[in-house]
């Protein structure tokens, strides 16, 4: 493929909360990108954001030399990929030997499956999940975890660099996933280990402000922490400040740690931890959180210790 950036065409499936920033980063590089989704109003918002809108994802994909696409589970790649209607037939629009650049969190064995249809189909494919949040797809941040070939992550590294900033090569076919659950799952016990920590601290008398101090310049450093601390003031840019707005909901992260409890039962891990906060986050989702930031736990953590108290 030519690396002339004014004449790659891109086709990208799922303009959402993630999709839709990503693929306006792209036109303002100066790519030429056609999108699709089942949703009207992200259509809209990308094509107020220069995206060319389609009417389908096969027609956003027919010429296209690489293919992207930002969606909520394996079972929406099968359709997207091989699926009858409006949202489906990707692999056969295509041109031959297009590249495709699967980007949603799926479980690792479906990115496996996503990769050997579009082999089969004559492309060439990666996966390629983000971290990263809105913040990150907003301000072309992100960090991808990249599973595939050398020669594939080479010819792709264009586009990655246009919508993040670090882009990490970790292997094969489906090695991005992997690396995905495995960051999710460190995220999700460490935003529980620090909530903990902060409603510990509240009731033993401590200022939020105090324990930041210490803890971020101490051996309890971590992103959670510094970057999405889950109280407000000590870190400005938090969702906390924001009354918890996403940010990363709480939804995604209890689906992220559903994969990874996948990933732990199809490799026999023992993780306490890891399924600990999966049945937190999937009780948090459950209970209102779904559509807050994830980061909003302490609130349940908080509730239910003052609940735990004992009476005065």
């Amino acid at each position: 493929m030519s690396n002339d950036a004014a004449k790659r065409t891109v086709g990208f499936i799922g303009l959402g909360h993630m999709g839709g920033p990503m693929a306006a980063n792209l036109v303002k590089a100066g790519y030429q990108v056609t999108g699709f989704d089942v949703v009207p109003a992200a259509l809209e918002a990308a094509r107020a954001a220069g995206v060319a809108v389609a009417a389908s994802s096969a027609e956003a994909a027919a010429g296209a030399d690489v293919v992207i696409t930002m969606l909520p589970a394996g079972k929406h790649v099968f359709a997207a990929y091989e699926g009858d209607g409006p949202g489906g037939g990707l692999l056969a629009a295509a041109k031959p030997g297009s590249l495709f650049l699967e980007c949603s969190t799926i479980a690792v064995e479906d990115a496996r499956t996503a990769h050997e249809m579009a082999l089969a189909a004559g492309h060439h494919s990666l996966d390629a999940p983000v971290s990263g949040g809105v913040m990150g797809a907003e301000a072309g941040t992100l960090t991808f975890m990249v599973g595939g070939t050398a020669e594939d992550f080479a010819d792709a590294a264009e586009f990655f660099e246009v919508m993040g900033r670090r882009i990490v090569h970790c292997g094969g076919h489906g090695a991005g996933q992997a690396a995905k659950v495995c960051n999710n799952m460190i995220l999700g016990v460490s935003m529980i280990a620090v909530s903990e920590a902060f409603v510990l601290g509240e009731q033993l008398g401590l200022t939020h402000q105090a324990l930041y101090d210490v803890a971020a310049n101490a051996s309890g450093q971590c992103w959670a922490l510094t970057t999405n601390c889950p109280v407000p003031g000590p870190v400005p840019a938090s969702p906390a400040n924001r009354d918890y707005q996403p940010g990363f909901a709480g939804a995604l992260m209890a689906k992220d740690l559903g994969l990874a409890v996948e990933a732990l039962n199809a490799t026999g891990v023992e993780a306490s931890l890891g399924r600990a906060a999966e049945e937190i986050y999937r009780h948090f989702a459950l209970d209102g959180g779904a559509g807050t930031d994830f980061s909003g736990i302490i609130n349940t953590i908080r509730a239910a210790s003052h609940a735990a108290a004992p009476e005065e």
